[in-house]
């Protein structure tokens, strides 16, 4: 069928791709693939080598967890002609294959790349030199999201998720900033942003809109307000959890691009890694940017 790139992050998800790796090499040898591995060494190595030989392949494949497929995905936004690309989950949360539906069982996953079908998707692009797949965001969420063992997320659900992150008034750090964005301005004092294309954020589904397009041509964005006192941060609970679009605390919308502007340099976690400190943000959306294969079904 043609040439396969397989970059492989032996490292993923307690390296469970280790005891999985020669039967799906197998998968894809068996439906007619010349397959190409290539493990990763180092961070950006996945976004390096899909940049740099990705265009020599009909199809590229990348196994490990979402920040490997951010870097392959990365890599692959700068190329004239990107292939389609499969993708093995082996994370330890993987919320962008939940939203495809992507079996998480490898085996399975990689039995979908060989008969799934390609479906073109939203990419997001961050401050003119970096790329997202899934989130960028800042703020208390950012680290609890995917410091919180998987185990106790299943076990509380999402409102205990929030309450980590808002443990108390004392604990929490605004940022004082100004969202420029075609549907609206926002001024004040916020402790979280997040700008999304998925249907989970650190494996938690109550923090994103129920009715998410992955191509679309649009972000979903979540911004919450300084609470000021014990109430309003008690209002901002049940506003989250109730799923509530709009509060008084609590604001969500899409768009395809804004713009934010910070008081002092607030960090950035982007698909679950560090994306810098920085007092200006702006984001951009590549509508329908990579073709990635989905279950024939989804």
């Amino acid at each position: 069928m043609g040439r396969m790139l397989f970059i492989v992050n032996p490292r993923a998800g307690k390296a469970q791709i280790r005891s999985h790796f020669l039967d799906i090499v197998d998968i894809f040898v068996k439906a007619g693939w010349n397959v190409e591995v290539h493990t990763t060494q180092e961070p950006l190595d996945a976004m390096n080598t899909a940049r740099q030989r990705g265009e020599d392949a009909d199809l590229l494949v990348c196994s490990g967890g979402d920040g490997t497929l951010s870097e392959t995905i990365s890599g692959m936004v700068y190329l004239d002609r990107p292939p389609v690309l499969g993708y093995i989950p082996a994370g330890s949360t993987n919320d962008f294959a939940s939203s495809l539906r992507i079996p998480s069982n490898m085996a399975k996953a990689a039995e979908n790349v060989v008969s799934g079908k390609p479906m073109a998707v939203d990419i997001g692009h961050f401050c003119r030199e970096r790329n997202f797949v899934y989130v960028a965001g800042f703020g208390m969420f950012t680290e609890v999201s995917y410091m919180t063992p998987q185990e106790k997320k299943n076990l509380l659900g999402h409102q205990a998720y929030m309450l980590e992150g808002m443990k108390s008034l004392t604990n929490i750090k605004s940022y004082t900033m100004t969202l420029e964005a075609e549907e609206m301005t926002l001024e004040g004092d916020f402790v979280f942003g997040m700008v999304t294309n998925t249907t989970s954020v650190g494996g938690f589904k109550g923090l994103v809109a129920k009715d998410v397009a992955l191509n679309d041509g649009l972000f979903e964005v979540l911004m919450i307000r300084m609470p000021r006192t014990a109430m309003e941060l008690k209002n901002i609970l049940t506003s989250m959890i109730q799923k509530e679009e709009q509060s008084e605390y609590v604001c969500r919308f899409k768009t395809s691009r804004l713009r934010m502007t910070f008081t002092e340099p607030v960090d950035w976690v982007l698909d679950g890694e560090f994306g810098g400190s920085r007092t200006q943000v702006e984001i951009q959306n590549l509508t329908e940017r990579i073709r990635i294969i989905t279950p024939a079904d989804f």
